[in-house]
């Protein structure tokens, strides 16, 4: 076991920077350009940490049988919010409907980076040597600059949003 806290604080601190972007969006209305920048900030930002989390913890904690059936909820958990902020961001910002569909993602991802704070970081630590951490925080860095680059805001069509 290690002190594996350094990759995990900086985890936490994307989630509280995501914490403050849904609560700003959450203030908004309507098709506005403070509600489409914040949006496209906060999908930049979620879909890159998720990506350089899943490359640098999740991958580390596949290789532990003790951590995988953790490792593979949240991996789906991840993939089911990137669903949802494309669904979102293809969605008539000025309906309330888009609202509705926020609250909804916001429901979601809060719940998903509590449960990754409070229950699976503690456990994972206790499984972690001193290289897996040093690993994972060089991993997370490099891959999420890179990644957050290439994120997509809104790779489907409003037709194609879900009702």
């Amino acid at each position: 076991m290690t002190d594996a806290s350094d990759i995990f604080d900086r985890l936490k601190q994307d989630h509280d920077k995501h914490r403050e972007l849904l609560d700003k969006l959450a203030g908004t209305q309507g098709e506005t350009d403070e509600r489409k920048k914040l949006l496209e900030k906060f999908t930049r930002e979620v879909k890159s940490h998720a990506s350089a989390e899943e490359q640098a913890l999740y991958s580390t904690m596949l290789r532990k049988p003790v951590t995988t059936d953790d490792t593979r909820h949240s991996v789906a958990e991840h993939h089911e919010l990137e669903e949802a902020m494309n669904d979102l961001a293809a969605a008539d910002m000025s309906s309330s409907a888009w609202m509705a569909k926020f609250k909804q993602l916001d429901h979601d991802y809060r719940h998903h980076i509590e449960e990754e704070e409070d229950d699976h970081f503690p456990d994972f630590a206790k499984h972690l040597t001193d290289e897996d951490a040093r690993h994972m925080r060089e991993v997370f860095e490099r891959r999420k600059k890179q990644e957050y680059a290439d994120a997509e805001v809104t790779p489907e069509a409003r037709d194609n949003a879900k009702e």
